[in-house]
């Protein structure tokens, strides 16, 4: 092998080493934003937003302009909104927030500006998508889950909204990726997610199996992440967890910080309503800046 050769195979493989990890995971969702415009939705514009597939044309470092004949869109109430694109979370912002002790003591502002665990949530791109920004204001954070009956307020677009049950319904072609992202930030995070969503979203998974993009985003996003959605990629599946009378649970008391246990903990049953929180796992809890009870027997 020739001297010339040796050297444009080293550089082939730093070029393919630089592919698979060019950046650092963003640190804001502003960041998260401009990376997701650039690294990964860049050439899907015209393939269309993730509730309704509306096309858009780019704008500045992030933004979006809507074109609504490309998908049939009408117009409910904000015209303002309905002709942009925002960047939505999936899985809420406010339901990662609100376990967490930043978020009791000043909200999302608060939580911005001194815990770097909630902007890691929040920056997370495998929970963000583009969006209409109507469907987005409309959506608000309610859970998904199938809705009977409710009109289609939206023309064409398939998205459907409970305001009274606190419920939406996307359209069938990305229920099974609302799923394993649901999946994904309960799992990656130690969140709480009841049994009827559970199942729900197992149904979802199963009947909405992982598409061609969604195996792409996959991949472009693990490249600045520094890794996959799991329930993407097929390396974990989800169990149904359950909400058995023998289980263990794990009960946080908002006002001093402190979690109990429903085995072993005496204090468990002695905390207020009002102050309860419910976690999943321990470490979940110690995430959301609580510590265990003192007088827990192991």
């Amino acid at each position: 092998m020739t001297i010339s050769s040796v050297r444009f195979l080293f550089f082939a493989g730093l070029l393919v080493l630089c592919a698979c990890s060019f950046k650092e995971p963003p640190q804001t969702f502003d960041q998260a934003r401009t990376d997701l415009r650039h690294y990964v939705y860049h050439d899907r514009n015209n393939a269309g937003d993730f509730y309704c597939e509306c096309a858009w044309q780019w704008t500045g470092e992030s933004g979006g302009l809507i074109e609504p004949a490309s998908c049939g869109y009408q117009v409910r109430a904000q015209l303002a909104r309905a002709t942009r694109t925002e960047w939505e979370h999936v899985l809420p912002a406010s339901v990662f927030g609100q376990p967490r002790q930043c978020w009791r003591h000043g909200g999302r502002e608060n939580c911005n500006r001194t815990d770097p665990v909630f902007n890691a949530m929040e920056a997370d791109l495998h929970n963000i998508v583009p969006a209409l920004g109507e469907i987005n204001a409309d959506r608000s954070n309610y859970h998904f889950d199938e809705i009977a009956g409710a009109p289609h307020e939206y023309g064409a677009c398939e998205f459907e909204v409970d305001s009274a049950r606190r419920i939406a319904e996307p359209r069938d072609a990305v229920k099974g990726q609302v799923a394993r992202i649901y999946f994904y930030m309960h799992h990656r995070y130690g969140l709480v997610l009841s049994e009827n969503l559970q199942r729900r979203y197992l149904e979802w998974h199963a009947l909405y199996p992982v598409t061609a993009w969604e195996e792409e985003r996959d991949q472009r996003i693990a490249r600045i992440m520094g890794h996959n959605n799991p329930f993407v990629t097929g390396e974990l599946q989800w169990e149904l967890r359950a909400n058995a009378e023998n289980a263990v649970l794990i009960r946080g008391n908002r006002n001093s910080n402190i979690y109990h246990l429903s085995v072993g903990c005496p204090g468990y049953t002695q905390v207020a309503e009002h102050n309860r929180v419910s976690f999943e796992t321990e470490q979940a809890a110690m995430s959301a800046g609580y510590g265990k009870a003192g007088n827990c027997r192991d």
